[in-house]
């Protein structure tokens, strides 16, 4: 079982073409539980931020809310983001993951919210927020 703080708030999965500077509010003035993830590759820039920072040049997907573990009540090691992702699937439910050197997140649709949640609770998370 994992503990699951639902962040405050709508988040963004936005695309940057190839080559483009990533602008500086994306990592400047950080508020509490805000989470920014930037990668790059050949293809382009991928950045999941909130909605109010996501970049004006970016194609943006829909909107999103993030989900981060905050604690596995028994230890998870290999197999916690499966634990995640599976219950989600099951339900039909849409999920974007990514990982930090201390933990996980995930975002589920905003529109899908109710259900992803529920997904999670049913698989014995406990979801907050």
């Amino acid at each position: 079982m994992l503990d699951i703080a639902l962040l405050p708030g709508e988040y963004a999965v936005c695309r940057l073409a190839a080559g483009t500077t990533v602008p500086y509010a994306l990592s400047s003035g950080l508020r509490g539980a805000d989470v920014v993830t930037v990668s790059w590759t050949s293809d382009g820039i991928s950045v999941i931020c909130p909605t109010n920072r996501a970049p004006a040049q970016a194609v943006v997907e829909t909107t999103w809310r993030c989900l981060r573990v905050t604690a596995a009540a028994a230890p998870a090691g290999t197999g916690s983001l499966a634990a995640l992702v599976d219950p989600l699937a099951e339900a039909r439910v849409s999920a974007v993951t990514f990982s930090t050197f201390d933990t996980d997140y995930l975002l589920v649709p905003t529109v899908r919210l109710t259900e992803g949640t529920a997904a999670l609770q049913r698989a014995g998370h406990r979801v907050t927020g």
